[in-house]
């Protein structure tokens, strides 16, 4: 019985000496799955990259088709902006044109509507033989 304890020790460090090797077997597999889990993801990432670089053209050209669009546009504008400000000023003019006409017209109006007063009075007068009051 003296000799039990001897051999348990050894038989716990041996214990303890799989199980760490167990561990590090394990911890082994773990980094290997992860390693070819990273080599897809890179091989993906290179397949992206190549397409982005297809991609890159024809999307540069269609941006510049954007900005000469934009640019024809902001033109257009410009013009349409020019074409309503010299509206106005016409518009202005023609109002002023119709202030002064109807400025002129108005007196000679009114003098035609005193006239033609003047001669209905008159001709009532006339027909019904009145006197002037």
């Amino acid at each position: 019985m003296t000799g039990s304890p001897q051999w348990a020790v050894v038989f716990e460090q041996v214990g303890f000496g799989v199980a760490a090797l167990l561990a590090g077997i394990g911890i082994l597999y773990l980094c290997l799955r992860a390693g070819a889990t990273l080599n897809r993801l890179n091989v993906t990432l290179d397949q992206v990259d190549r397409r982005m670089a297809e991609l890159g053209k024809p999307v540069a050209d269609a941006l510049d088709s954007v900005a000469g669009i934009a640019k024809t546009a902001d033109e257009t504008v410009g013009r349409a902006g020019k074409l309503v400000a010299w509206l106005e000023r016409m518009a202005g003019t023609v109002d002023q044109g119709v202030t002064l006409v109807g400025s002129a017209l108005s007196p000679a109006v009114v003098n035609v509507g005193a006239t033609l007063s003047g001669i209905s009075a008159g001709l009532r007068r006339l027909v019904r033989g009145e006197e002037r009051p």
